[in-house]
């Protein structure tokens, strides 16, 4: 049985205001001796060892499961595919979300996996369950004893009927407890038994993922992954802060575009635009790309629901720019986009980014007398004031986080500011993500 993994501790000082300065990333690596984090970027293994693992989708797959664990583990080095078990590659997932699998599952069937990772969602769990050919496969991973696993629904409702939780104990997300074994579910994040690995839900996935890393390539490799991910330690964390609060209560949904570019960051997008849908909120994801479809940055495929020059068309309540490098490269060469945010704080209406995401507001002059956040390889290129120490900033009705570790927590935020704590709350116990009973900043 693995050992419990470690989780990275990162210093989550209080709230810390840094002054103006124009110190660049590569100077202040150097006075540190630390290598920035967005060129740390590491692929652990060698060619020569490189474990195979495959992540299945179907129609209704819960998104968030999916891309997480496939970005989580091609960091790690692993060699992910996603399958699609329906006749196109293409697929829809539970929150409306399309990606593109990399093959069809037939082309799976008689390849040896050191992996195969099964996520949830519905009807995305019965749609793996009744894959014959996907049946075959996992029941040979089980049979030869090598890794296997799944999450949310899937435990229940693919591998129960598989005959694959004999003799394991196994977790599932609460609202399938019930059609576990009584004496075998276990109410627990990740239960690692044998080679079977189970967890909870997407607010869980971080964790299920890493458990994977480490139990393929070792404790140093998930901490390391867990750390440039940016997942706050366990205990008493500032998950936000606000300044300048007004109110962002509208008289109508609230309509809210997310544009996406090649290169941009899967796990940010997935998550911000799953957990704002879950609430009901209208969102639209746009290419800036001369297609619909976009290479993200860990190289999975997602179809946007339109264009930016028909999104252009329409107003929105709020702005939010995903991060990845090379995608806010991309996004900063869109004069649509551009002239899209000018004309939204021009209005007074809300916008925000994530990650890398802050250098482009700031360089189009979205940030003045701002106090943000952002990834800390990018704060250098912020020239006003930075909040650093914490993972959501909210200045008015702009809107800043660090990075991936910090994307449930700025969704939900979001949330909180639309439609107030409690429904925020109900949205994150529904994906089973640790939040505050009360609207504070802490966690403890």
């Amino acid at each position: 049985m693995m050992v419990a993994m470690a989780i990275p501790q990162l210093n989550l000082a209080p709230l810390a205001l840094r002054a103006p300065r124009p110190a660049t990333a590569s100077a202040r690596a150097a006075s540190t001796g630390r290598i920035p984090l967005s060129i740390a970027a590491p692929t652990y293994p060698s060619s020569s060892i490189k474990k195979k693992v495959l992540v299945p989708v179907g129609m209704g797959t819960e998104e968030m499961e999916a891309v997480i664990l496939v970005d989580v583990l091609r960091r790690a080095g692993a060699d992910v595919l996603m399958a699609s078990v329906e006749p196109d590659l293409v697929v829809e997932a539970s929150s409306g979300i399309k990606l593109v699998a990399d093959v069809g599952i037939d082309a799976c069937a008689d390849e040896v996996f050191d992996l195969v990772a099964l996520p949830g969602g519905m009807p995305g769990s019965v749609r793996l369950r009744d894959c014959e050919v996907l049946r075959k496969i996992t029941v040979r991973q089980a049979e030869e004893k090598r890794l296997y696993g799944a999450i949310c629904a899937a435990p229940a409702v693919t591998l129960m009927p598989w005959g694959l939780h004999k003799r394991k104990q196994i977790t599932c997300h609460p609202a399938f407890m019930h059609k576990l074994p009584a004496f075998r579910a276990v109410k627990s994040n990740i239960q690692v038994s044998g080679e079977l690995t189970t967890s909870r839900g997407p607010g869980t996935t971080f964790e299920f993922a890493l458990s994977f890393a480490e139990q393929l390539f070792g404790g140093d490799v998930a901490e390391d992954i867990g750390r440039n991910l940016l997942i706050p330690a366990h205990g008493c964390h500032q998950r936000k802060e606000e300044l300048n609060k007004v109110e962002w209560f509208f008289d109508q949904t609230p309509d809210v575009l997310v544009p996406i570019a090649n290169g941009s960051e899967e796990m940010e997008v997935v998550m911000l635009v799953d957990i704002l849908r879950r609430a009901k909120v209208n969102v639209v994801v746009a290419s800036i790309e001369k297609t619909k479809q976009i290479i993200a940055s860990r190289k999975t495929k997602i179809i946007a629901d339109t264009s930016i020059m028909d999104a252009s068309k329409s107003t929105y309540d709020l702005i939010i720019l995903p991060g990845g490098t090379a995608g806010v490269e991309r996004l900063q060469k869109s004069r649509i986009l551009k002239k899209l945010l000018r004309e939204q704080m021009e209005a007074g209406r809300g916008y925000g980014g994530i990650c890398s995401a802050p250098t482009m507001l700031h360089k189009h002059g979205l940030l003045k007398d701002k106090i943000v956040t952002a990834h800390p390889a990018s704060i250098g290129k912020l020239t006003g004031q930075v909040a650093e120490g914490v993972g959501v900033v909210i200045d008015g009705k702009t809107i800043t986080s660090r990075g991936l570790g910090t994307v449930m927590d700025f969704s939900l935020a979001i949330l909180d500011k639309l439609f107030g704590h409690a429904r925020a709350r109900s949205v994150a116990e529904g994906i089973v993500f640790e939040y505050p009973k009360k609207p504070e900043s802490k966690t403890c």
